[in-house]
């Protein structure tokens, strides 16, 4: 069903775009103020536009209807303002939660025509986990003549904002807006653009820009094409590879010479094991000759010249 109201409502604004026409894209007004938005018939409205109608269209909501300029009901929140071609919806006292898209609309025959919608921004919709951050596509990402697609993500606001791109300073279309929400109840809107491929390649500043209040202030971030670094480091490629293949030179000779130096025309000199010493898995045997031991031992107990010799 509430898909349904949304085809609905983007086929009547397709449709009425040349007889209602909203030209106020955004509008931001502080806390409290009055709000008026503006619409414009190619006809003229009724005798105090009692065809007429307003609804809102929230994220994530459907369209709502907010006033029919022919009551005369809650007229010190919202009242309907008819002038020959002109319509314009009051907001008195304009609190945050009356942030959103307004359309105006008109009976026509037998149909509901819709303005092309005007966003009310109330107040501030930046938030301490706001940020901005522009995509632009890589240089590896261009792979075929035509157009590259940039966008501008602005994600933790409390409220729509408004989104704009400027190339080198021209002002640029709005381009197309879609908008998330997230578990924690703030809003993620995505603006994206498409521009030809010579354009984006051709060194001039993208600036996303970014504006969340009245205060004229607004977030700019910048992107820009940068060329594949490979034609950079192309010069480097050459000495690293010889350095490379000096290094395994180094360590394979180092190698040969440990292991088998006889390949590389030396003969290890090779100390023999004294006789007394043998060397049985791994284990070292000391012979001890007990026999000659005993013989020098009769020898130096003989007397000389007649004297004995105590050991």
């Amino acid at each position: 069903m509430l898909f349904a109201k949304y085809l609905l409502l983007s086929f009547m604004v397709v449709q009425v775009q040349g007889y209602l026409h909203q030209f106020q894209p955004f509008l931001f007004v502080n806390i409290n103020e009055t709000a008026k938005i503006q619409c414009s018939s190619a006809k003229q409205f009724l005798a105090g536009g009692v065809t007429a109608q307003w609804y809102r269209r929230r994220e994530g909501e459907a369209p709502m209807l907010i006033k029919s300029c022919s009551d005369n009901q809650n007229v010190n929140k919202v009242a309907c303002i008819s002038e020959g071609h002109n319509l314009t919806l009051a907001i008195y006292n304009a609190q945050r939660n009356d942030s959103g898209v307004y359309y105006c609309t008109d009976s026509y025959i037998i149909f509901l025509t819709f303005g092309n919608g005007s966003t009310l921004i109330v107040g501030d919709s930046y938030t301490t986990s706001s940020w901005v951050l522009p995509l632009a596509p890589s240089p590896h990402g261009l792979l075929s003549p035509g157009t590259a697609d940039l966008a501008c993500v602005v994600h933790g606001v409390s409220n729509p904002v408004q989104i704009s791109w400027s190339i080198s300073g021209d002002l640029q279309e709005q381009g197309l807006t879609r908008s998330l929400k997230a578990k924690d109840g703030s809003l993620v809107f995505i603006n994206h653009i498409s521009v030809p491929v010579a354009t984006w390649t051709s060194g001039k500043i993208f600036t996303c820009d970014v504006k969340f209040n009245s205060s004229g202030k607004s977030v700019k971030k910048i992107a820009r094409y940068i060329e594949a670094p490979a034609s950079e480091c192309s010069h480097y490629i050459g000495p690293l590879v010889a350095g490379a293949a000096l290094l395994l030179l180094v360590v394979s000779l180092s190698l040969v010479w440990t292991l088998c130096p006889s390949t590389l025309g030396f003969k290890p000199r090779i100390s023999a094991s004294p006789a007394s010493e043998e060397h049985q898995g791994g284990i070292l045997y000391a012979h001890l000759d007990f026999d000659s031991w005993n013989r020098n031992r009769r020898t130096m107990q003989r007397p000389a010249r007649g004297k004995s010799v105590k050991l």
